[in-house]
Formats: structure tokens, C-alpha cells, sequence
């Protein structure tokens, strides 16, 4: 059975983010991820991680100014610099983390360029990350997000994804499959996982509509969660929902669905 993380951006909200770790940890789960540790210093977090004994799975590279709305700048022509600075920066705290893998946000469409030169900007960005983590022992994955709760997102579906990742022609770039995301924008779920098992180093859950944890919508989780198993997945599964309740009341899904 693949391993669960949680994501701490949108579970255990109810506490400070460092407090987050020990209330992970004694949820049962043995892994962590969330969007950005920047806001602390490396040395902070990791003292979290080793006094609960948690693994460090994900987190995103920086995405430009998130509280106004940016959801990543690696498709902006005007932003490479910054990227690459970004890049930088992910790689010193991955070091001090033990973290072996990190996300790419394309981010929202930017207005005003063409559509080659948004695509080759990306491309370019991308190749340069990944072979910048490469070097440090990091792996790289680019998520493909649902254009209907960030609409003009740039990566929506997994063969968009899967042409980026041929033309950056890396062996170290990855797909995050976010079951939600992918759910909304092209649905076929356990047949895309398992066509495209090689190329899914990460994925992530939540329940349509909603968001919320698995068992609250259309998704049936216990087939996939079984189908992941039996088709060799084993990467971790970040569960990054918005938890109907509280989270404590709303991680009953995880026995429910035999996965504890």
C-alpha cells in the first residue's frame, strides 16, 4: 500500500504551522509536504521533522507572490531570473530538509505573450531546474492543475504534461497526478495512473466536489487506492484536501478506506 503524507497547508490549519508537524505525527501519518517552507528557516522545520520523525516529501519551488495570486512564475518570460533564483533556494533547503523531490507550478497564463514563447520559456525552465536537482540528488515533478479553481492555469492535463516533459527531454523531470485536479479536467483515473505509471513520481488526493477528504464526493478511493497497489505504485500519496470539519474529525477515511 503506498505511503500517505500530509500536507500541511490544508490539514491541522487550526494550529501555527510548526505546531502542524507533532499534530501530523500523532495522526499516524509519517510524512509531510506542503507549498512553501520559506517562511522559516530550514533549521526550524528540520528540528520539527526529527523531533516527530517525519520524512520531508514535497514542497513547491517558490511561485512568485502567492497572498495576490500568483501560482508559480516558471511559464512567465519576464520571470527566468527569479526562477532561476528560486531553483537556488529550493535546493538549500532540500539539502538541510532531506527532501529528495520538489514541485514545479507553471503558473497562470501570463497576458500579452505568445503562446511559443510561453510553452519554450517553461521548457526551458524546466530543463534548467531539473538539471540543477539533478546535481543536488532532487527529484523534479510539474503538476497539472484544473483550470476551474485557477482559472488560465498553464498545465491542465496529463498528455499536455506528458509532450513538456518530452520536449525538456530530461530523465529527471516527473508528473505530480493530483487525483482531484485530474479528475475534474479529464477524469479516466486508474487507466491514465497505470498507462503512465513510469512517468508519476508523486501524487496527490482529495475528494470531487468539494475537495474534501475521500469518501465526501464521486471518487472511489478504495478501488484506487488498491489499483495503485496492484499496478506497483510506490511513490507517497500527499492528502491535500480541505477537510469537511476538522481535520481530526474528518481522518476516519483513512481506516475506512484501509489505509491504516
Amino acid at each position: 500500500m503506498p505511503r500517505f503524507a500530509a500536507n500541511l497547508s490544508m490539514l491541522f490549519t487550526e494550529v501555527d504551522f510548526l505546531d502542524r508537524f507533532a499534530a501530523a505525527a500523532d495522526a499516524g501519518f509519517s510524512g509531510v509536504e506542503y507549498l512553501f517552507p520559506y517562511d522559516f528557516t530550514a533549521t526550524e522545520i528540520k528540528a520539527r521533522l526529527d523531533a516527530n520523525r517525519l520524512e520531508q516529501v514535497l514542497f513547491n519551488l517558490p511561485a512568485g507572490d502567492w497572498a495576490k495570486g500568483e501560482r508559480g512564475i516558471a511559464c512567465h518570460p519576464d520571470r527566468v531570473e527569479e526562477f532561476r533564483s528560486g531553483v537556488d533556494t529550493a535546493i538549500a533547503y532540500a539539502k538541510v530538509l532531506g527532501n529528495t523531490q520538489i514541485n514545479c507550478l507553471a503558473g497562470i497564463r501570463p497576458q500579452g505573450a505568445d503562446c511559443a514563447t510561453v510553452e519554450q520559456t517553461f521548457v526551458d525552465n524546466l530543463r534548467y531546474a531539473a538539471d540543477k536537482l539533478q546535481a543536488a540528488g532532487i527529484r523534479l515533478v510539474m503538476e497539472m492543475i484544473n483550470t476551474r479553481d485557477i482559472p488560465g492555469f498553464y498545465l491542465n492535463t496529463t498528455q499536455q504534461a506528458l509532450d513538456i516533459r518530452e520536449k525538456v527531454g530530461s530523465a529527471n523531470l516527473y508528473l505530480q497526478y493530483d487525483i482531484y485536479h485530474m479528475q475534474i479536467m479529464e477524469g479516466d483515473l486508474a487507466r491514465t495512473a497505470e498507462t503512465h505509471l513510469a512517468a508519476i513520481n508523486h501524487v496527490q488526493l482529495a475528494d470531487n466536489p468539494g475537495r474534501h477528504e475521500p469518501g465526501t464526493g464521486e471518487i472511489n478511493y478504495r478501488f484506487l487506492f488498491a489499483h495503485l497497489d496492484r499496478i506497483g505504485y510506490q511513490g507517497w500519496i500527499g492528502c491535500e484536501y480541505k477537510p469537511l470539519t476538522s481535520t481530526s474529525a474528518g481522518l476516519g477515511w483513512m481506516k475506512t478506506h484501509n489505509v491504516i
